[in-house]
């Protein structure tokens, strides 16, 4: 609470107060006083809103300002009132916003004001000497004068927080671009050390479950004639062992290193083959602008398969699946997005990780593969999902291999 206060309530404020209750404090009559106190009174409240801050608002307060001191000035003897440098308040606020063009109209509105009170004045009783012009032509260029000095000085505070904002902005880019490259890393570091433990895993498991698989087949050979449970016990050995060597496969593609075979391709007929192996009815929304790239045409497809695949179990029954093709700067993206359950945001950052799946039957090696793949290509994945309303998953690839990922 002390600190909202502290930032409503500035110093400036408090001495800006109390230059306005002393200059009450020294009016004439309550009239005067109540006009004093009502133009300190909006210049307190004008950095306090919002609304003020907009065109329309500071339109209104510069109407609201120039009145208060017309009246102010006009029941003090017109052009020869002692609070004619009142008029400096609006002027100034109006400069220190608006453009050139503004200060000039702020200007002469206020000159015109000021100089506005001479048709008053009875012709016939008095005249006008010399010094009186004198005076009256330096009470007006010192509003202008004031003006397009404040003036200066807000469109150099403009430019100069303008230019902040810019390298604000490139720091919170680049702070972005760190964070995703630690997770990268981060990610790589893990997938290093996992890929070995699979390699070395799945090279051990290969001998015994070839064993185990010849056993069961001499088994159904010998002993299947003689009993129909020997024979059945025999079938579901064989069938285990090679949904068991299909896991171990899998494992060896995520261990293995990867060497994708770059040829000139069109992703869009990659895509459209995938979308055909998994069986997926898609919403094509292609870009015409995107050229062939180099690639492995079938590595890509597998990514893309996978991440259909992906879709459409996360989505309800006949929801759509839309595919998203464009140009983005030096990249082309492929943007696969679905209407389904989504991804709770705690898992975000770890479902490109071996064995990380929410399937009952999966293994959780599919997103690594596709992240493998990508990054094999020199490329990056990126995702957004919102429990219950969906996923997108954006594969970037580079319009051109640099020399550090060609293989």
């Amino acid at each position: 609470m002390s600190d909202e206060l502290n930032r409503r309530l500035r110093i400036q404020d408090v001495i800006l107060a109390g230059l306005f209750g002393a200059l009450l404090w020294f009016g004439h009559t309550p009239v005067q006083q109540a006009l004093i106190g009502l133009l300190g009174a909006l210049h307190l409240v004008e950095a306090k809103s919002e609304w003020l801050r907009t065109r329309v608002g500071r339109a209104t307060m510069a109407v609201l300002q120039f009145s208060t001191v017309y009246l102010l000035i006009g029941i003090t003897e017109g052009v020869n009132s002692i609070y004619y440098l009142l008029l400096l308040a609006p002027v100034i606020s109006t400069a220190s916003y608006a453009g050139v063009a503004g200060t000039v109209f702020g200007s002469v509105a206020a000159i015109g004001a000021y100089l506005s009170f001479l048709l008053y004045i009875d012709w016939s009783q008095w005249r006008m000497d010399p010094e009186a012009v004198h005076v009256l032509t330096i009470r007006c260029l010192l509003l202008a004068i004031a003006a397009f000095l404040v003036n200066a000085l807000g469109e150099a505070v403009r430019k100069e927080s303008s230019r902040v904002n810019r390298v604000a902005e490139q720091l919170a880019a680049a702070n972005q671009s760190l964070v995703d490259a630690e997770a990268a890393v981060r990610r790589s570091e893990r997938l290093a050390a996992l890929g070995q433990l699979s390699a070395g895993l799945a090279h051990e498991l290969r001998n015994p479950l070839g064993s185990i698989r010849g056993s069961a087949e001499l088994l159904v050979r010998s002993a299947a004639r003689e009993s129909a449970l020997v024979g059945e016990l025999a079938q579901i050995i064989r069938e285990e062992v090679d949904r068991t060597n299909l896991l171990v496969t899998r494992f060896l593609d995520f261990a293995r290193p990867l060497e994708p075979i770059r040829e000139e391709a069109d992703i869009t007929a990659v895509i459209n083959r995938a979308a055909n192996h998994a069986g997926v009815e898609i919403i094509r929304n292609f870009s015409p602008d995107v050229p062939q790239i180099p690639l492995d045409a079938a590595l890509m497809e597998q990514v893309v398969l996978n991440l259909l695949s992906n879709a459409a179990q996360a989505s309800p029954a006949g929801a759509p699946i839309t595919v998203v093709t464009r140009v983005h700067d030096e990249e082309i993206e492929i943007a696969v997005i679905d209407r389904g359950c989504g991804i709770p945001h705690e898992k975000m950052e770890t479902i490109f990780n071996p064995f990380v799946t929410s399937k009952q039957d999966g293994v959780g090696l599919g997103l690594a593969i596709v992240a493998k793949i990508v990054d094999g290509h020199g490329g990056r994945m990126a995702v957004e999902s919102e429990p219950g309303k969906g996923s997108t998953f954006r594969v970037y690839l580079p319009l051109r291999v640099s020399r550090t990922n060609e293989k």
